[in-house]
């Protein structure tokens, strides 16, 4: 059975070579072949007398031939080892509709954090948001250096994934990549379990209500539920160190805030419910992928929960 690649989308902007470094490492790790797309945006409809665009063909793309050779130079460099195979493809079209197509047939899928059309101020591009909502596989996101976070959780260095748990709502497929990126990394997973806090209390007006709710008992409670959801991951990937760091606040908060140092944020996207059934991002995985530090993998759930 063959393997699937990882799969890079590139247009020649500086965010799509980043994602295509990322891209290259991560199929070196896995094993796997690398795909190189570039999706062509050409207008379709030109007003009378205006010259037609006519897109260059998909052999002699110059995105393309400039992605080409920087994977070349990276398998050359001899600080890596053998570089993947690789493959390129170029689409005409709205990359807004083919990037997340691209996911079918890919374990990955990897974007900058915007490409050439995107506003210079725009955090993330459209395309990038679509893919990560839409494609069949996970998404991961790379974002420009040097975004600065808040300081909240400091970690110990050394490479570390991170992934957010809901301790009422935990998303399988969203832990079993963090330990599968890493145990290819050698790292340890920080699995980051919010908790709510002051918790609060509905009364009528006027009521007096004395507290009943001990944090350390509501962080002690949230660190059993995690310790137990993480048990089957733990025993698949026994050489994995794992960091569980209840915190009370905002998840999306704490979450960008592990990110700094990161080496990825792992996140899930959002399940379908039956009053919204269209597929959509959570806010607390669409504030990630605005803000974080590292790069983002957005895991679909699984196709039952679809």
């Amino acid at each position: 059975m063959s393997t699937l690649p990882v799969v890079v989308a590139v247009d020649g902007s500086e965010h799509s070579l980043r994602a295509l470094d990322w891209a290259l490492d991560a199929a070196r790790r896995r094993g796997a072949p690398l795909r190189v797309a570039h999706v062509r945006h050409h207008v379709a409809w030109t007003p009378p007398g205006a010259p037609v665009v006519v897109p260059p063909p998909a052999d002699d793309d110059p995105v393309l031939a400039d992605a080409g050779a920087r994977v070349e130079a990276a398998g050359t460099a001899g600080t890596t080892g053998a570089g993947p195979s690789a493959q390129y493809l170029a689409l005409d079209g709205a990359p807004g509709a083919l990037l997340p197509e691209l996911g079918a047939e890919a374990q990955l899928l990897v974007l900058g954090s915007r490409g050439r059309g995107g506003f210079a101020g725009l955090l993330l591009g459209s395309n990038g948001m679509t893919a990560a909502r839409d494609a069949e596989c996970p998404v991961v996101i790379v974002p420009p250096p040097g975004r600065e976070v808040d300081d909240l959780l400091p970690s110990e260095p050394g490479a570390r994934v991170v992934v957010g748990l809901k301790a009422d709502a935990p998303d399988d497929a969203t832990l079993a990549l963090a330990f599968a990126e890493a145990a290819l990394r050698e790292a340890r997973v920080q699995v980051i379990a919010a908790y709510p806090w002051p918790i609060q209390t509905w009364v009528a007006p006027g009521d007096l209500v004395l507290p009943v709710y001990d944090q350390d008992a509501v962080e002690h409670e949230t660190r059993t539920l995690a310790d137990g959801f993480l048990t089957a991951h733990r025993t698949r990937h026994p050489e994995v160190p794992v960091e569980v760091r209840p915190a009370p606040g905002d998840a999306a908060g704490l979450l960008v805030a592990a990110s700094k140092n990161a080496d990825l944020v792992v996140v899930g996207r959002h399940r379908r419910r039956l009053l919204a059934p269209a597929r959509m991002l959570g806010s607390v995985t669409h504030a990630v992928l605005l803000h974080a530090a590292s790069p983002v993998a957005v895991v679909p759930p699984a196709a039952a929960e679809e």
